[in-house]
């Protein structure tokens, strides 16, 4: 660590370290400089003073700066992972500064030199590789978004795994595109318009960049240049505009990762309508990957999980946000879940394995970077044996029976298509690395005695050193006869013999002192050296260094020889993702008891008993009643139906609408479904209009929004959709809202033809099925009892007669007078609207019906309590209620 002062005092020259930093900090930019200094990250200025706070550590102070104090705050080098993650997580980019030079070879160039320092890195939540920083479980895409004259692309890059994709995106379409694919940083050019994507998505984390970035003159260069390819054209016919995203992408990496360029997959073109269109609202209606919370818990794939392995969990993820809209791809993944179905012994020793695969293709992409360390070779080692273990499984059914096409695929990867496969790759990790592993190289002592000739030869000295040191400590004990003389080491001093101060004089004084110089004299103790011990320090200093650089060097022997089969391994940790995936969704048919949907390119949409996947789960873990399954026909050929569906709030209309729109993800996803059959015509477009929300930050109410939504829906839709809403026009007047409900119901019979389920209080519509052929009414099925309401939770043909909105307010608590008044209203007007006919309007400026009066009996019984009566009590108050009815009333 240097020992110059940071900051100079007012009026005189600025120090050369804090020239160094200056200079440093300017091309920070908008970063927080972590500045090595030692076994520090130092921050100073602003820096310190936005991290003290963010961090809750301590803001001190060194040196000054025209005359003002120059605040500064640190954290430890060692634990710097954990105080970046959480400056991620609130939204700060961090340049990580370190020495460049050792302290030695500064000195070299002046004893007031200072140590050579530069940025070697900018962490940004888009290029997070480190495990602790990670969600394991969770893709970490960095996406650029580039809007042309002639189209729009999305690129998107997932560093910690090497995954690299664009697809094509119209301006009306990219807040929704954005949204699916829920980037942890978007790379947007300076100017451009944000606030649709924002809107989409709240809590996106949004870097403008200069335009130059999106150029695509350069693009194809710098896409060629990272691929270390002549041409781009071996990837694909890439337009302008996608060139341009990738460009961007490419360009951010480069400034950031520095001269550590990550190791990246060919990229993916993915082709318009591959996949199902499913807008932001929709998305957070469903709640596919992320609750309303934010969380995982009580989401879609949080429901449904069984995988085994992290890469596994990301691409269950990945299907779910992106249903195929391919009868073939989606059947083939259906076929790979259907042969764990029906090889269950297959499927559970497989998982098995699986269990004991770590995350390869994390592991694979921090080597490459040059920030694995030995546990990121074991994780590949391990990950290869689990590999090479399910390949031996599938291969032994492939020859007695034909594995589906995606899985023999597989298979087949996990062992690379090459002969002996990667067992040679696998021996050598097995052999090279040793037990107790730590996580950085730098630490040493991570491979295997046995391993390297030279390597143990130069250990022998450091682990031999104990009992070196214990000879000449009892050698110099008989010399000296002082028995109480110890050889110690100190950080400072080396190895040292240390007497008490009492013994002092006798090594100072012939003819010890020929032997034995002074070195350190403390409170209670004295330090000498000698020749002998000095030269023995120097060979154990030496050999340590040696056995470290020796190692390091061994160790980028062993990266390098993994990163000549990159391409292999990357292969091989897809193949583990897609069986894991497709053995997981496997076992969740059989646990929950899911069918094979049948899939095709009908507009058919016949559920029989299905059940909500999310709602079903959470119920049997609260030890609530069964789910009631229900079954929905929207279609049957060529022929749609919209079904228009009444009854009252709490009976299950919202988890039947939603149901159904998640059954459709499953099955498009390659999933089996919660219900007894089910055959669905593939979907194009999924929307799903679900409960009431604002957005105040754009002044739009709950209304607007509502309307906003049902907008986009009805100009989107196409006849192979699937539209669920719910409560259209309940936020403005009764007749506003009627009118455009009903004018909603017939767009979409008429105009859209569409599949969808319709669900109203406006019972005023349900006549409309008398004259639209295509509109059904179903209702969700009430019990009156005893006065009160009982929800069956069924789906029944017919429409409901009447909301029982009182009722759920009872359930809800509403004070019993209100509930009595709302009775008493609700009877006068229904009494006026059949005395008028149709639907009368609401008597706003008359009095509602007064309130009966209460007979002294009934107010005499409300006051009792008949716990607190005795049977003789009981019987005079019998006798005193039937002498109050006989007496006549006063009125």
């Amino acid at each position: 660590m240097d020992g110059a002062p940071l900051g100079a005092a007012a009026g005189t020259a600025m120090t050369p370290m804090m020239a160094q930093y200056h200079a440093i900090r300017q091309k920070a930019g908008d970063a927080l400089l972590f500045y090595r200094m030692g076994d520090f990250y130092e921050l100073f200025f602003d820096d310190a003073v936005a991290a003290s706070a963010a961090l809750d550590i301590t803001l001190t102070r060194r040196g000054k700066k025209d005359g003002e104090d120059i605040p500064m705050c640190g954290v430890p080098f060692h634990a710097a992972e954990t105080y970046l993650a959480r400056l991620i997580r609130k939204g700060f980019s961090v340049a990580i500064c370190e020495q460049t030079e050792s302290p030695a070879e500064a000195k070299k160039r002046g004893a007031k030199s200072v140590v050579d320092r530069d940025i070697v890195r900018v962490v940004t939540p888009g290029t997070l590789t480190e495990e602790t920083l990670l969600d394991a479980r969770t893709h970490n895409h960095l996406a650029a978004l580039a809007m042309l004259p002639n189209g729009g692309a999305l690129a998107a890059v997932d560093v910690s795994t090497g995954d690299v994709f664009v697809q094509s995106v119209a301006a009306s379409a990219a807040a929704d595109a954005v949204a699916a694919l829920a980037p942890a940083e978007l790379l947007v050019a300076e100017g451009g318009p944000t606030d649709a994507l924002l809107a989409a998505k709240p809590d996106l984390r949004l870097s403008s960049v200069h335009k130059s970035y999106f150029d695509t003159k350069g693009a194809a260069t710098r896409l060629a240049e990272a691929y270390d390819a002549a041409t781009t054209d071996g990837f694909g016919q890439f337009e302008p505009e996608h060139l341009a995203a990738l460009g961007a992408v490419l360009s951010y990496l480069t400034l950031t990762q520095i001269d550590a360029l990550p190791r990246l997959k060919p990229p993916q073109l993915l082709r318009d309508g591959g996949t199902m269109a499913i807008d932001a609202a929709t998305r957070r209606s469903l709640e596919l990957t992320q609750a309303t919370d934010g969380g995982r818990q009580g989401s879609l794939v949080g429901a449904i999980d069984r995988t085994r392995t992290a890469s596994g969990a990301r691409l269950l993820a990945r299907w779910l946000g992106a249903p195929l809209t391919d009868v073939a791809a989606i059947n083939d993944r259906l076929d790979a879940v259907s042969f764990f179905v029906d090889h269950p012994g297959l499927k559970e020793k497989g998982r098995a394995d699986l269990a004991a695969a770590p995350d390869l293709a994390r592991a694979l992409s921090r080597l490459g970077l040059g920030r694995g360390g030995p546990r990121d070779l074991a994780a590949l080692r391990d990950a290869l044996g689990a590999a090479r273990d399910l390949a031996a499984r599938l291969m032994e059914h492939q020859s007695a029976i034909s594995l589906p096409t995606l899985l023999a695929g597989a298979a087949a990867d996990l062992e690379a298509r090459t002969a002996g496969g990667f067992a040679a790759l696998k021996d050598h990790l097995t052999r090279a690395l040793g037990d107790d592993l730590p996580l950085l190289a730098r630490d040493g002592g991570f491979l295997a005695t046995g391993y390297n000739a030279a390597l143990d030869e130069v250990r022998s000295l450091k682990t031999n050193a104990r009992q070196v040191i214990a000879a000449l400590e009892e050698e110099y004990r008989q010399e000296t006869g002082i028995k109480a003389l110890k050889i110690k080491h100190s950080k400072v001093l080396g190895y040292t013999v240390e007497v008490t101060a009492a013994h002092a004089d006798s090594m100072l004084s012939a003819p010890l002192n020929q032997t034995f110089r002074h070195r350190q004299t403390l409170a209670n103790a004295v330090r000498f050296t000698t020749p002998t011990l000095a030269e023995l320090d120097s060979k154990i200093v030496r050999a340590g260094d040696e056995a470290l650089a020796l190692e390091l060097e061994l160790f980028q022997a062993l990266v390098d020889e993994v990163l000549e089969r990159h391409a292999d391994l990357c292969a091989c940790a897809d193949a583990l993702a897609l069986i894991d995936v497709t053995a997981a969704l496997a076992h969740l048919a059989s646990e929950e008891k899911y069918v094979r949907p049948r899939i095709d390119s009908t507009k058919t949409f016949n559920i029989d008993q299905g059940r909500h996947p999310v709602v079903e789960m959470t119920t049997r873990k609260q030890g609530g009643n069964a789910f009631i399954p229900n079954s929905c026909r929207l279609g049957d050929g060529d022929v749609t139906a919209l079904h228009l569906v009444t009854g009252p709030n709490m009976a299950g209309k919202s988890t039947f609408l939603r149901q159904n729109a998640l059954l459709a993800i499953l099955a498009q996803a390659g999933s089996y479904v919660p219900a007894a059959a089910a055959h669905i015509g593939v979907v194009d477009r999924l929307f799903s209009r679900v409960g009431a929300s604002d957005d105040i930050a754009r002044g739009r109410s709950t209304f607007m929004v509502e309307m906003v939504e049902t907008a986009a829906i009805l100009n989107q839709a196409t006849a192979n959709s699937l539209v669920i809403l719910d409560e259209v026009g309940r936020g403005t007047s009764t007749f506003d809202g009627l009118s455009i409900a009903w004018a909603a119901l017939e767009y979409l019979h008429d105009r859209t033809l569409c599949r969808g389920l319709f669900a109203t209080h406006y019972h005023e519509l349900t006549k409309l099925s008398a004259r639209l052929s295509r509109v059904r009414n179903v209702s969700m099925a009430v019990r009156e009892w005893r006065g009160d309401v009982v929800f069956l939770h069924e789906v029944r043909e017919g429409a409901a007669d009447r909301s029982y909105g009182i009722a759920v307010a009872k359930l809800a608590g509403l004070p019993k007078p209100v509930i009595a008044r709302a009775n008493i209203v609700l009877k006068g007007l229904e009494e006026k609207q059949d005395r008028t006919g149709g639907s009368a309007a609401l008597p706003l400026f008359e009095s509602a019906p007064a309130e009966a009066p209460t007979h002294p009996v009934v107010e005499t019984l409300n006051d009792l309590d008949p716990n607190e009566l005795s049977p003789r009590e009981a019987l005079d108050f019998l006798y005193m209620l039937k002498k109050m009815a006989d007496e006549p009333d006063d009125e």
